[in-house]
Order: C-alpha cells, then sequence, then structure tokens
C-alpha cells in the first residue's frame, strides 16, 4: 500500500459529515510520505501535503497500513513504540473514530 492508498482509506472514513475531529492531524511516514487530516475544514479534507498540525504521528508506512487495515490497535501502537505523538494528546485520542 502507498501513501496515496492509506489517505484514500482514511477520505473514505473521514466522509464528507466531517471526522468530527475539530484539529488537524499529521500521519508522518518519513520517505515515504504524510497524510494531513484538516478536521476543521467543512466538509473534513484529507491529503499528502505537508502542512503544520495540531497533532503529528510519526509512524512507519507499514504501521500506518496496519492501522489503517484494523490489524494494529492505535494505544497497543503507542505503548509498543510504534507511533510517537507529538502535539495534542487529545487530539491523538480522538483518532479512533477515524481509524
Amino acid at each position: 500500500m502507498s501513501i496515496e492508498a492509506a489517505a484514500e482509506t482514511i477520505r473514505s472514513r473521514v466522509g464528507s459529515g466531517g471526522s468530527g475531529l475539530g484539529a488537524t492531524v499529521k500521519f508522518d511516514c518519513g520517505a515515504d510520505g504524510v497524510v494531513f487530516v484538516d478536521g476543521t475544514a467543512s466538509p473534513a479534507t484529507v491529503s499528502t501535503t505537508d502542512a503544520p498540525a495540531d497533532c503529528t504521528i510519526s509512524c512507519s508506512l507499514d504501521t500506518l497500513q496496519s492501522l489503517v487495515a484494523g490489524d494494529l490497535d492505535p494505544t497497543a501502537a503507542f505503548m509498543m513504540g510504534k507511533i510517537k505523538v507529538a502535539g495534542d494528546m487529545g487530539v491523538a485520542m480522538r483518532l479512533s473514530s477515524v481509524l
């Protein structure tokens, strides 16, 4: 799965009704790229454009794929050190609605 495919899956989950995040989130997969979710826009938008975010989740592309597929629980991933959270931890906690 590419970063674009991960973005498309997240986009389908965010939908036109909005994500309920009320914030911006960036999934930073390093050299593989980023997925930026703007939950403040109406409707919410998802892109692969790098931009400043309220919360940044750093992980490998494989980890992001596992999160999006539902094979990896976000809390477990955090506890195992597979994801790192920078910024607003409250936003990260609301991500379960997207993942």
